[in-house]
């Protein structure tokens, strides 16, 4: 099969599409033949060597964890999906770095797969596990529900623009930050007050907030903006000591746990239209596309999510 591996941690330029083997399937996994996957920030951190003391890679590693396609064969023991389903998935993490989604086949354990809503196509799908997961687990965390305020920083953001729509969803009233040029944007997800980070200290507008979602490593500035007994959450920033233990306030970093499950809460909000997939750029997979989507991920300019577009929409890689 096809795939994006590194050989060496570095630069985008050391990202290479090669042939590989096809991955093998325990009894708890399926296969699927990729059609679609996204970039996303961790990627290009993951590739740089940064993520190197939570994962004990071997190269060749291919990276990559949003999965959209169709299922060609099936563990022993899984039960609730079967071949020629059409699915979506954020992975597990593979302990040495070759189950990636840059790539044309990816295994994928049972219980981390959705369903793919049939009005979205497999390009849309590959834009939401990892990022639209990160959104409702850490809005989750935060305890958002009607009533509440919340800052969501970063609002044009892969994860941003998943986040304003599910918190508006829930009935909070969504603050956001974002340039000038993303203004009607994010007012357009559903945000209700657009902070314009380039001219404006959050500090200086924003009081009293009952939670705070952190994308950009503002952690004094939100901390300052909760109240007491506020919540909040970062998954850019490793906290100080000083900082968790802010007094009657809730801080924690977030970290994603992918599961099936919640993936299929955000498919029957994809299905229904209530949650928008917004695609800033699509790459194909070769050599150059892959180390482009890179670049064009590092300029943390994308609006929305950038997809890599494995086989053709049409035929479903059939």
């Amino acid at each position: 099969m096809k795939a994006a591996v590194i050989n060496q941690y570095g630069g985008r330029e050391n990202l290479t599409v090669v042939d590989t083997a096809v991955p093998a399937i325990q009894a708890d996994e399926v296969l699927v033949e990729n059609i679609a996957t996204s970039i996303n920030p961790i990627d290009y951190k993951a590739r740089e060597g940064l993520l190197q003391r939570m994962f004990q890679w071997e190269f060749p590693v291919v990276l990559g964890w949003d999965v959209a396609g169709k299922i060609v064969a099936v563990g022993d023991a899984v039960t609730d999906f079967k071949v020629g389903d059409a699915v979506f998935a954020r992975p597990d993490i593979d302990p040495i770095g070759r189950n990636g989604s840059y790539a044309e086949y990816t295994a994928v354990k049972a219980d981390k797969l959705a369903l793919k809503p049939e009005n979205v196509s497999f390009a849309e799908a590959a834009a939401v596990p990892l990022a639209g997961l990160t959104a409702l687990q850490m809005l989750q965390q935060l305890q958002v529900s009607a009533g509440k305020k919340v800052l969501i920083q970063a609002g044009a953001g892969g994860v941003g623009i998943y986040a304003i729509q599910l918190a508006k969803k829930m009935g909070a009233y969504v603050a956001t930050t974002a340039s000038q040029a993303n203004h009607d944007f994010v007012v357009g997800l559903g945000a209700d007050e657009v902070i314009d980070y380039h001219t404006t200290n959050i500090q200086d507008v924003l009081a009293d907030y009952d939670a705070v979602f952190d994308m950009v490593g503002d952690v004094d500035n939100g901390l300052a903006i909760l109240r007491p007994g506020g919540h909040f959450v970062t998954i850019s920033a490793t906290l100080t000591p000083k900082q968790k233990a802010t007094l009657d306030k809730t801080v924690r970093e977030g970290w994603l746990q992918p599961n099936g499950q919640d993936l299929a809460v955000l498919g029957a909000d994809m299905a229904s239209g209530d949650l928008k997939i917004v695609v800033d750029s699509v790459y194909p997979l070769t050599t150059e596309g892959i180390q482009a989507a890179h670049e064009r991920s590092e300029t943390h300019h994308a609006r929305g999510k950038i997809v890599v577009q494995i086989k053709p929409e049409e035929n479903g890689g059939e």
